[in-house]
């Protein structure tokens, strides 16, 4: 197509941001031959409905994929990030999951992921700068 144009956009809409998502996932399940895709979400709450954190991820190719988790400081160091992504872990495997995998900005977050068993499979050193994003995995069984 000769007269299609590119256009920056910064704040891309939603219906336009998953179109292009979808493209991309049902690219990859075709191409690969694995169409089961489970959702992969749970939300902490207090007594009142307020929402306290979650866990927001996915499960494809017999993985579960953690995009973020995340605690309001009020409630961290409370165990509910070890709660949310043991309810992940369980889901996953009930899904015949043979592990699950993240990446990470925060120190913090990488000992608190290799203390539950997660080992660092990659690093991207000074991303940002005097920092690294850092991939975990953790192998069930």
């Amino acid at each position: 197509m000769d007269d299609a144009r590119i256009d920056f956009e910064p704040f891309v809409d939603e219906p336009v941001r998953q179109f292009i998502v979808n493209g991309v996932d049902n690219f990859n399940m075709a191409a690969f031959g694995l169409p089961i895709y489970f959702p992969a979400n749970f939300v902490l709450r207090s007594a009142r409905g307020e929402i306290l954190g979650g866990l927001l991820g996915y499960i494809w190719a017999g993985w579960l994929w953690v995009n973020y988790l995340w605690v309001t400081e009020g409630e961290r160091g409370g165990g509910h990030g070890g709660r949310l992504l043991d309810a992940a872990e369980a889901y996953a495997r009930e899904r015949a999951c043979i592990g699950a995998a993240l990446d990470t900005h925060n120190a913090a977050a990488r000992a608190f992921y290799e203390r539950r068993g997660f080992q660092v499979v990659g690093e991207i050193a000074d991303y940002p700068p005097g920092h690294a994003r850092t991939f975990l995995q953790k192998r069930f069984g």
